[in-house]
C-alpha cells in the first residue's frame, strides 16, 4: 500500500535548504600582496593559444565562485575587477587531472588570500556556462547541435565563514556589487556575471548580525 506523501514537510524542508545565511561586510578583513603576472597578448594569440590548449587536453573547464556578502541590508556579490576595467567572479582553470572543487579552493587561495590554501565551503553548482567554438561568445547551455564544446565555465557557491582576512593582489580590486546593480547589467558585468542574481533567485537571504 502506497503510503501518504508528507507535502508540509517536504516544502519545509526544501525551504531550509535555499536559506543562504549571509554576513556582514564589516564581519571581513583586506589586504593587499604582490601583483599577479598578466599575459600581455593580442586576440589572435589568446585565440592561438586557446586552440594550442584544446588540441593538448581537450575541453577547458573553468569554475567561479558566487560569494555573497550583506551591506546596507542589500546582498552584495564580491567581483575582482582587473585594469579597471574588467570584472571577474573569482576562479580560474582546472589543471590536468584536478577536481573542480580542488581548482576553486586553490584559485580562490591564491587569488583572496596569502596563497596557503585556506578552507572553503564550495557549495552546489549554480549553473554552467558553454563555449560552442573558438569565439568568444559563450551560451548558458549546451546547444544540442555541438558535439564537442571548447569550453565549460561552472559557477559554484562558496559560502563565507563568519570572519575572514581577503589578501588580494595589488593589480586587483575586490570589490562588493549589490545583486541589484548586476541584475541584467550586460554591459558593464557581462553575460555571466549579469545572469548570477536570477541563478540566486531560489535562495532567501538570512543576514546575520555581527
Amino acid at each position: 500500500m502506497a503510503l501518504p506523501v508528507d507535502n508540509n514537510h517536504s516544502s519545509e524542508s526544501s525551504d531550509r535548504n535555499h536559506v543562504l545565511d549571509i554576513y556582514p561586510l564589516s564581519c571581513y578583513y583586506f589586504g593587499s600582496k604582490e601583483a599577479l603576472p598578466f599575459k600581455d597578448e593580442t586576440l589572435s594569440d589568446r585565440l592561438h593559444r586557446f586552440k594550442s590548449n584544446y588540441a593538448a587536453h581537450g575541453m577547458r573547464t573553468c569554475v567561479e565562485a558566487v560569494i555573497l556578502v550583506e551591506l546596507f541590508k542589500h546582498p552584495h556579490l564580491l567581483l575582482l575587477q582587473v585594469r579597471n576595467s574588467v570584472f571577474k567572479l573569482p576562479g580560474g582553470r582546472l589543471r590536468p587531472g584536478e577536481s573542480e572543487v580542488d581548482c576553486l579552493k586553490r584559485k580562490l587561495s591564491s587569488k583572496l588570500s596569502e596563497g596557503s590554501v585556506l578552507e572553503w565551503e564550495v557549495g552546489e553548482c549554480l549553473g554552467m556556462w558553454w563555449r560552442p567554438d573558438f569565439v568568444t561568445l559563450m551560451y548558458p547551455y549546451l546547444p544540442p547541435n555541438v558535439k564537442k564544446p571548447k569550453e565549460c565555465t561552472k559557477l559554484f557557491l562558496v559560502k563565507l565563514p563568519e570572519s575572514r582576512k581577503f589578501i588580494v593582489p595589488r593589480n586587483f580590486k575586490l570589490l562588493a556589487v549589490p545583486l541589484c546593480q548586476i541584475h541584467e547589467n550586460h554591459k558593464t558585468y557581462g553575460p555571466i556575471i549579469s545572469g548570477v542574481p536570477q541563478l540566486l533567485s531560489k535562495f532567501s537571504f538570512n543576514i546575520i548580525e555581527s
